[in-house]
């Protein structure tokens, strides 16, 4: 059996050492698109009135939230950085669309309709959740009897559909009258009708109620558990799986290391969230 020198075995060792680091650099950087891994810079749309998923530091007016924080730990797991760019969030998948930004992380939903033009990796579980003015408590102690009540929920969402099936279900299968369902430009909006009496319940997100709750103690209380639950997703656009890719391994890596248990933690949405990243789960239920 011949020896090897020693010396040439470290020489060797070093050698196979660097080829593997250029190797595995190599195809972290393939992992991206050209562009972006050139640039080093994704951009990213947000709709930044949703708290605690993303919203402005009122003090500083930094962007601050769960969804700012992962975002910023995918970029540094792809080393990059992000270009945060805020929308309204009617314009958030045509931004997407038309390639103003290359993704969409802002707490949107992952729903049948918005599969047409992009994928979602499903990153967070959300649920519609009936809540009412906590002084109506006597009035309202179940959800049935919200029924044949007008109940408030932000237009841009699935809670309006979702509202009205479950009503349909509930209420008018019951043979009793149906819940009159008020679209809001918003969920602030619903909560300011809410306090003006112009409607009897609102819904909002399973995910964000408990922080509305935190900012106006005593001033709200949930009714009965959420009703209906959808995935949370960001989005790309179909043209552009490999960026879709690649967050998908950052995700993975990061649910792996706690990087991403230790973000839900800090923003309290430990309820809603996931042991695993998929691809359009909605779709596959």
């Amino acid at each position: 059996m011949n020896k090897l020198n020693p010396i040439r075995a470290v020489s060797s060792l070093m050698a196979l050492c660097l080829s593997t680091f250029l190797f595995t650099s190599g195809a972290h950087a393939q992992a991206l698109p050209d562009a972006i891994a050139k640039s080093k810079v994704i951009k990213v749309a947000v709709n930044s009135i949703y708290p605690p998923m993303e919203y402005k530091d009122p003090e500083s007016g930094d962007l601050v939230g769960f969804d700012i924080d992962l975002g910023n730990a995918i970029a540094k797991e792809l080393g990059v950085k992000l270009d945060w760019q805020e929308s309204a969030f009617e314009q958030l998948l045509p931004s997407l669309a038309t390639g103003r930004v290359d993704m969409i992380l802002s707490g949107m939903s992952d729903v049948p309709g918005r599969r047409d033009t992009a994928d979602f990796l499903d990153y967070l579980n959300s649920g519609a959740q009936f809540y009412i003015l906590a002084s109506r408590a006597n009035e309202i102690k179940q959800a049935t009897d919200l029924c044949g009540k007008s109940v408030g929920t932000s237009r841009s969402t699935s809670f309006p559909a979702d509202t009205a099936a479950w009503s349909a279900k509930n209420c008018q299968a019951a043979g009793k009258g149906a819940i009159t369902v008020s679209g809001t430009e918003d969920t602030s909006a619903a909560r300011m009708q809410l306090k003006q009496g112009r409607i009897m319940a609102g819904v909002q997100g399973s995910e964000t109620l408990p922080y509305a709750m935190k900012l106006e103690p005593n001033t709200y209380k949930p009714i009965g558990e959420p009703f209906a639950t959808s995935p949370e997703g960001i989005a790309f656009a179909k043209s552009n799986p490999k960026l879709r890719d690649a967050v998908l391994g950052a995700l993975n890596k990061l649910i792996a290391n706690g990087t991403y248990a230790a973000i839900v933690a800090k923003w309290n949405l430990q309820s809603s969230a996931v042991k695993q990243v998929t691809l359009n789960a909605l779709a596959a239920r």
